[in-house]
């Protein structure tokens, strides 16, 4: 049940041991429930697997039930399981009932177990289980996937609850098995806050050089739209004077027919080379979408400007797991997304984001910038290129405070409810007017990169005042950048960018990139992989047997059974599959 041979695992971090001190500390009541807020990329998987592992070995617990967000976050949980010497299933779907005895459990996402919450308290009941929920925050009391976690497992042996952010809630929207105190904060309006059993905020991430030191890089620029009136108005993203106009001046920035998509682009292109040439070899850049529309847009216009075509992850396309995968373990530079790697997705080679989208809330800003800040090695850092709009310079200087975030979990289904992303509102349309919103034109200008809500430019620091060495460290790229010349290296290529997104280039038709080898194949498999590989040529030997015997395919799966005794495929060990197989062989 447990992977035989598994490598050895690695070391964990300081505040991974702690935080497992802290668990078993034996001064505190052995805790049924626990909740770690850990920042995006400082190892909370690692973390719960080695508490999973414990447990496991103690005998405290016999199953390992964990629940994700997204069905690629499954896969990628399975593997990290596996590294870690634990056998869990990630493609074990509600149709199936109980758990194969060769895995030590199984990885399912709040949108399954939403699905049948039943199903999923007799798997996490029949054993002694310890749940694993992941960004426990996607499960909100009184909505439909807070109500299915509480009926599944509320009778669980132990719950772990990870997030990487800290929240407020409303009292009738508490999520299960997270303790609350009253918020005292000015804004509360009487809400309340998540206490949690350990905190490992971005601040000590830093300092422990667990994630990268991030600079924000604003850029600026003038948008032109018509109003519903017919009117021509402009407006800077920088000055824009209301918060309607900057809305507009923002959407119209985005338009992928303006000049300040290709410019960020081209500034963007020019940063990954720039690591590149400085010991990041394979550093990439993810650029995020609003909308599949857009990001099929913007993909083309990175071809256009780079002259590479990009890898397009879009959640409708049933390669887009693999593509992610492919992404993060090769060497192509650029991928274009809209919410696929926004939570949760392990991309340790992305160091530049490109913030397209008119979604601000402080949630979805921390969880896509987590995607870019998992360290490596010392002296890596990432970039985050946005617009230089009011509401994302707030969340960009405001990014390493500790402070809760509301989070209103989505209502349903895989994907993430537009309302919880908080995205422009649409233009309003004045009575009686015959024409609507249209965007015209926007150019873009480097502004400014920000620190702590200090914007420096290529000329120096802004009117908050010079920086202190440590900020000039965490600003730059340490021992090769000064924040001015972070700034300047920003600034500098402005006209020539401009030149080049002016006269676009007509995009390759071939692939830009060679498209990825083969993955060498690992000598030590996991189980749930080699039972999906049984399981797919058991069902094409039954097509060859039933077309050879003119049988239909139930008699001959019905007549396998009979000959190799067990529980249907779905739910039959690796032993048990082999042996249909090569049952199956012997009639061919």
């Amino acid at each position: 049940m447990d992977a035989p041979g598994a490598p050895a695992a690695r070391p964990l971090r300081a505040w991974q041991n702690a935080a497992l001190e802290r668990y078993f500390d034996p001064g505190r009541e052995d805790p049924r429930d626990f909740l770690v807020t850990a920042t995006p990329g400082a190892g909370k998987t690692t973390f719960a697997l080695a508490l999973a592992r414990r447990l496991l070995d103690s005998r405290r617990v016999d199953r390992v039930v964990v629940v994700a967000p997204t069905d690629h976050l499954r896969t990628q949980w399975a593997e990290a399981a596996h590294r870690a010497g634990i056998e869990l299933d990630p493609t074990m779907s509600n149709a199936v009932g109980p758990v194969r005895p060769d895995v030590r459990g199984y990885v399912t996402t709040y949108a399954q177990v939403a699905g049948h919450p039943m199903l999923h308290r007799a798997r996490s009941t029949a054993k002694k289980s310890l749940v694993i929920m992941d960004e426990i925050h996607h499960a909100g009391d009184g909505l439909s996937w807070g109500d299915a976690v509480l009926e599944a497992f509320d009778d669980a042996r132990r719950r772990l609850s990870l997030t990487g952010t800290p929240f407020r809630t409303k009292a009738d929207e508490r999520i299960p098995f997270v303790r609350y105190v009253e918020d005292d904060a000015p804004d509360a309006e009487g809400g309340l806050r998540s206490v949690a059993d350990y905190t490992y905020g971005y601040r000590e991430a830093l300092a422990d050089g667990v994630v990268r030191p991030v600079v924000f890089a604003a850029y600026t620029g003038t948008s032109r739209w018509r109003n519903s009136a017919g009117e021509v108005v402009a407006a800077s993203l920088t000055d824009a004077t209301t918060k309607s106009v900057e809305a507009l001046a923002w959407r119209t920035a985005l338009d992928p027919r303006g000049d300040w998509v290709p410019h960020v682009v081209a500034a963007m292109d020019e940063r990954l080379n720039h690591l590149r040439e400085h010991g990041m070899h394979d550093a990439g850049g993810l650029v995020l979408a609003s909308d599949q529309d857009d990001a099929r847009a913007y993909a083309k216009i990175v071809q256009r400007v780079t002259g590479e075509k990009p890898v397009l992850i879009l959640s409708d396309d049933p390669k887009a797991s693999q593509k992610i995968t492919d992404f993060a373990e090769g060497d192509q530079r650029f991928a274009v997304c809209v919410r696929m790697v926004s939570e949760g997705v392990d991309v340790p080679r992305a160091a530049c984001l490109a913030w397209m989208t008119s979604y601000r809330t402080p949630l979805f800003f921390a969880q896509a910038v987590g995607r870019v800040v998992r360290a490596r090695r010392r002296g890596e850092s990432a970039t985050v290129f946005l617009p230089a709009v009011r509401p994302l310079l707030a969340l960009a200087a405001e990014l390493e405070s500790d402070r809760d975030h509301v989070v209103a979990p989505p209502p349903s289904g895989e994907a993430l409810d537009p309302g919880e992303l908080d995205p422009l509102p649409p233009p309003e349309r004045e009575p009686g007017a015959a024409g609507e919103y249209e965007a015209l034109e926007a150019q873009a200008e480097f502004a400014h990169v920000l620190h702590g809500g200090r914007a420096v430019t290529a000329g120096g620091a802004g009117p908050a005042g010079p920086l202190s060495e440590d900020e000039e460290d965490f600003l730059g790229l340490p021992g090769l950048l000064s924040p001015e010349q972070t700034a300047a290296l920003l600034a500098q290529r402005d006209a020539e960018i401009r030149k080049r997104t002016a006269a676009p280039r007509a995009a390759d038709e071939e692939d830009g990139a060679a498209a990825p080898g083969p993955a060498p194949e690992e000598p030590d498999e996991a189980v749930w992989h080699t039972a999906a590989l049984l399981r797919k040529e058991i069902h094409g030997l039954v097509g060859r047997v039933a077309a050879g015997r003119q049988l239909p395919h139930a008699s001959v799966y019905a007549k396998v059974r009979a000959a190799v005794p067990g529980p249907p495929s779905a739910s039959a060990g690796v032993d048990v599959l082999r042996r249909r197989r090569d049952h199956l062989l012997s009639l061919v």
